[in-house]
C-alpha cells in the first residue's frame, strides 16, 4: 500500500497584499506545502484559523483591527499545539518579541523570505522552533528587558505628543534635568539621533504608539 505525505498546510496573515502574493507565489513553487488561506489583520487571522486549523500560520504584527500579538495570544489559548511564525519588518521589533512571548515558534524578516521562508515552515511543521542566528542573540538579550526602562517609555511617549522636556517633567514629577537624561539613555539605546529620530524608531518598534 502507498502512503503519500500530507502537504504542510499554511496561513498567511499580513495587511500588505504584495506581502501576501509575494509568499503565496513562492509557496506555490513546492509540492509539499499548499496555502489554505490569506488573513488581512488579527481578527480574520483567528477566524480563518479555526476555519482550516493550518500546520504552520506566517503572522505579521502590525496590523489593524487586531495586531499580531492579540491574536497570537487568542490561537495560542484556543489551539496550544498551533505553530505560528511572525513576520515582521525590523530586526529590533519589540512587537515581534512580545509576539514569541505570546507563543510564536519562529520569526521571519521580511527583507529575507525569500532564503528563509520555506526553511522556517518546513522547521515549524516539524514541531521545531526555527530563530535564525542573528535574531537569537538579541531575543536572548531582549526577551526578559526590552530596552527601555517604564520611566524611559513614559519619556518618549511624552516626547511623542509633542511636550517638552519642562512639560514632561511636571507631568512625572522629575526635574528637567531627569528628563534630559532619560532622553540621552533613549537615543543611545535606540542608536537614534535626536529625539525625533528616537520618537520614530520608538513607533516602528512598538515602544511607544501614537493615539489615534
Amino acid at each position: 500500500m502507498t502512503s503519500h505525505l500530507k502537504p504542510i498546510t499554511v496561513l498567511i496573515v499580513d495587511d500588505h497584499p504584495l506581502i501576501r502574493e509575494g509568499i503565496a507565489a513562492v509557496v506555490s513553487n513546492y509540492a509539499d506545502i499548499t496555502l489554505v488561506g490569506e488573513a488581512s489583520n488579527g481578527l480574520e487571522a483567528i477566524r480563518l484559523y479555526r476555519a482550516t486549523q493550518p500546520d504552520v500560520t506566517l503572522m505579521d504584527v502590525q496590523m489593524p483591527e487586531l495586531n499580531g500579538i492579540g491574536a497570537i495570544s487568542s490561537i495560542m489559548s484556543e489551539f496550544p499545539q498551533a505553530r505560528i511564525a511572525v513576520l515582521t519588518t525590523y530586526r529590533g521589533d519589540v512587537r515581534a518579541l512580545q509576539a514569541i512571548k505570546a507563543g510564536a515558534r519562529g520569526y521571519l524578516l521580511k527583507s529575507t523570505l525569500r532564503h528563509e521562508l520555506i526553511d522556517t515552515i518546513r522547521v515549524l511543521a516539524a514541531g521545531k522552533r526555527r530563530f535564525p542566528p542573528e535574531i537569537a542573540e538579541e531575543l536572548a538579550a531582549h526577551l526578559d528587558q526590552e530596552g527601555l526602562t517604564n520611566r524611559e517609555v513614559q519619556v518618549l511617549q511624552h516626547v511623542a505628543e509633542g511636550l517638552s522636556n519642562k512639560e514632561t517633567a511636571d507631568i512625572l514629577e522629575i526635574g528637567e534635568d531627569t528628563v534630559k537624561g532619560h532622553l540621552r539613555n533613549i537615543m543611545d539605546k535606540l542608536g537614534a539621533n535626536n529625539r525625533t529620530h528616537a520618537v520614530t524608531i520608538g513607533i516602528q518598534r512598538g515602544i511607544i504608539e501614537l493615539a489615534q
